[in-house]
C-alpha cells in the first residue's frame, strides 16, 4: 500500500514541473506549551492541496487518498459545497489523476 503522503509529495512534484503553482494545505491541532490547542484555520474537509494553472489562473484542489483510501465525512462535505464555484477539484490516488484534475475545463 502507498503511503499519502508519498502520493502527495509525487503529485506536487508533477503539477510544479506541469508548470503550475500547488501548496499543500497543512492543517490540523497542536498543542501549545500552555496548554491550548492552536488550530490552523482551515475549514473540516478542506484538500491536501490547491494552487493555480498557469494557463489561466484557474484555482484548484486536489484530495490525495492512496489506492484504499475513502472520503471522511468532512471531505465529502467540502466536495459538495465546493462544486459550486468555479474551481477544480477532485480526488488524486497518483500524479496521473492529479494532472487530469488540473488540465480539466469545467467552463
Amino acid at each position: 500500500m502507498t503511503a499519502e503522503h508519498k502520493i502527495q509529495n509525487d503529485i506536487r512534484v508533477a503539477i510544479s514541473k506541469h508548470g503550475d503553482l500547488i501548496f499543500r494545505a497543512n492543517v490540523g491541532k497542536v498543542k501549545m506549551g500552555n496548554g491550548r490547542w492552536f488550530d490552523t484555520g482551515l475549514p473540516d474537509g478542506f484538500p491536501d492541496l490547491f494552487g493555480f494553472r498557469r494557463t489561466d489562473g484557474k484555482m484548484f484542489f486536489i484530495e490525495c487518498k492512496n489506492e484504499y483510501g475513502r472520503l471522511r465525512h468532512d471531505q465529502e462535505q467540502f466536495a459538495v459545497m465546493i462544486k459550486n464555484y468555479p474551481v477544480l477539484y477532485g480526488v488524486a490516488r497518483s500524479t496521473e489523476d492529479a494532472l487530469r484534475i488540473v488540465e480539466e475545463t469545467n467552463d
